[in-house]
């Protein structure tokens, strides 16, 4: 029981530790982005918007072939679709947060970390939608299918938190590989869409880690049947996620005029766009193979889906290959 005591003391110290980083080190959308700052100025056209070649949309013989005026309206919408997109995530990972935390017994230091991470993804929504409203784009955000769902997934986190903590990741995996693949590009960005990406990569960093944490402690409580049932559903959670928050939906498209072949090539269909899928998720990948749900059966799951791959090595490993 010595044992079981001390795993549980280490893990109600780390998230202790996470919520000190948290007052120490946040970010507040008001007062840490200088909105009226006219460096960062919204001009719809603005050379910085053509979408770089780390883009995946960025790198088609299609968009490059554009107009320079037409790239830079394609890359404007689409880079205002992302923010969009993040936004309607994180307002589902806080209302999961809340229900989590309904029925936490008294002194669980979980209940402080959650609430701290609650308030800043709060801070990054009202970020993401002032740099929305400012580019006066009437953007959807999300497939309509995502938008749809959104009041029923908190409801895992309450009945299934070990499955809510993998679909968190589901999410926000795919949302950080992407920025972090443009910050570290070191292409020419739009300097606010600059600033809102590493406020968000910072405060990220905790919220992957807790929800990292939380799988590892929680997992070896699992039983035979719960850690089968993890280990098929984490592929398919990560899959289906990505495709929501990372896939334009219908109306997006249309807006952007792109051609169905060239969406069929940007999701998933060339060998550059399958890369970029894989990668989203060495990190995952490595967190599946320690806590015991990577088997034979998961293992043809993660392949059929086309995001296996090596795990990384630690946390936020860079892809081999990219910038």
């Amino acid at each position: 029981m010595g044992g079981i005591g001390a795993v549980q003391s280490e893990y109600q110290a780390m998230l202790r530790t996470l919520s000190e980083a948290s007052v120490e080190q946040h970010f507040d959308a008001f007062t840490d982005i200088a909105w009226d700052d006219p460096a960062f100025a919204i001009d719809p056209a603005d050379p910085r918007w053509v979408l770089p070649e780390v883009d995946p949309l960025g790198r088609t013989a299609w968009y490059r072939s554009l107009p320079l005026e037409r790239q830079i309206e394609v890359g404007f919408y689409r880079q205002t679709n992302v923010v969009k997109v993040g936004l309607q995530f994180e307002q589902v990972l806080i209302a999961g947060l809340m229900m989590y935390c309904l029925d936490l017994p008294n002194g669980r230091a979980e209940f402080r970390y959650s609430t701290h991470e609650a308030t800043e993804e709060c801070h990054h929504t009202q970020m993401f939608q002032e740099f929305v409203n400012r580019t006066g784009l009437d953007v959807p955000g999300a497939h309509s299918v995502f938008r749809a769902l959104g009041p029923i997934l908190p409801l895992a986190a309450k009945h299934l938190p070990f499955i809510f903590f993998v679909g968190v990741l589901g999410g926000e995996e795919p949302i950080d590989h992407a920025q972090k693949v443009m910050l570290r590009s070191g292409e020419e960005m739009h300097p606010l869409l600059r600033r809102i990406s590493q406020i968000h990569v910072a405060e990220e960093a905790r919220h992957i880690g807790f929800a990292h944490q939380f799988l590892e402690h929680r997992a070896p409580a699992l039983n035979v049947f719960e850690r089968a049932f993890a280990s098929v559903l984490t592929p398919v959670i990560m899959r289906l996620l990505c495709d929501a928050i990372v896939v334009p939906g219908p109306k997006a498209i249309r807006d952007m005029g792109i051609p169905k072949d060239v969406v069929r090539e940007v999701w998933w269909g060339s060998p550059e766009s399958r890369k970029f899928l894989r990668d989203m998720f060495g990190d995952v990948r490595m967190l599946a193979e320690e806590i015991g749900l990577m088997n034979p059966v998961s293992r043809r799951i993660w392949r059929a889906l086309g995001i296996a791959g090596r795990p990384n090595r630690f946390r936020s490993e860079p892809a081999p290959g990219s910038a």
